[in-house]
């Protein structure tokens, strides 16, 4: 705990796509991929920070586009969707727990048998006494993402800054990998994020990070040290605020 003086940011969300828990395969879990960011989210906690997760479930469902076209009910495949974000809270929950990181799963559907339920005071107290949460099944409704779960958790945890690692260096001006002329942008508003529809994360999860002055550094996770490094105040990826 001795680094916490040197930390910019005490309390964070961390929101780690799906496809992240995946590799190069880019379904399922990849278990040495899982153990190399258990690894980091050990070093996180090593270094005092009070960490909360969200982890979407793209790598298994993802509900928006399972239910394109009509071949299936919006709400049932969202509801699919939640259920893959438990299995990915689960995977990463044991990785952690085996390298002597103490965690909690909390759900917004209640599932007893697996995890907790999602009650904001209880979430408080883990992360109080040092315990990692990883927060699953979104909010709980159809139509929300995991980004606008990630960001309402980290309100609702008082949060100091939600750090979106992502498989890019941070926000381009446009899609890097379908664009090779697309430019990094190291810091931006999140008025203008909005305008250019720069697909940080959705409307909603931005509008509720402008409502409540709650910053969002997006970076690579590949980069090791990338989060630790961001967490000191180092300028990692693109800041929006």
């Amino acid at each position: 705990m001795s680094d916490q003086a040197e930390l910019r940011y005490r309390r964070v969300l961390l929101k780690l796509s799906g496809e992240a828990l995946a590799g190069e395969r880019g379904f399922g879990i990849e278990p040495a991929v899982v153990d190399q960011l258990t690894d980091e989210i050990r070093s996180l906690v090593e270094m005092g920070v009070s960490l909360g997760i969200v982890i979407g479930g793209g790598n298994i469902v993802r509900g928006a586009i399972a239910s394109q076209g009509g071949r299936m009910d919006r709400v049932q495949a969202d509801y699919m969707g939640m259920l893959g974000t438990v299995i990915n809270a689960l995977a990463v929950q044991d990785l952690l727990e085996n390298k002597g990181v103490e965690t909690r799963v909390m759900t917004a559907i209640r599932m007893e048998e697996i995890a907790e339920p999602y009650i904001r005071r209880r979430a408080m107290r883990h992360m109080e006494k040092g315990r990692v949460v990883l927060f699953a099944a979104g909010t709980g409704n159809p139509y929300f993402s995991t980004d606008t779960a990630a960001v309402l958790r980290a309100i609702e945890m008082e949060s100091d800054v939600v750090i979106k690692a992502t498989k890019v260096q941070g926000v381009y001006t446009a899609d890097p990998v379908k664009d090779p002329s697309a430019e990094f942008i190291p810091a931006i508003s999140f008025q203008e994020v909005v305008q250019r529809e720069l697909g940080v994360m959705d409307a909603a999860a931005v509008a509720l990070c402008k409502e409540n002055d709650l910053p969002i550094i997006v970076l690579n996770l590949s980069n090791s040290g990338a989060v630790a490094n961001a967490i000191r105040g180092e300028r990692v990826g693109t800041l929006v605020s």
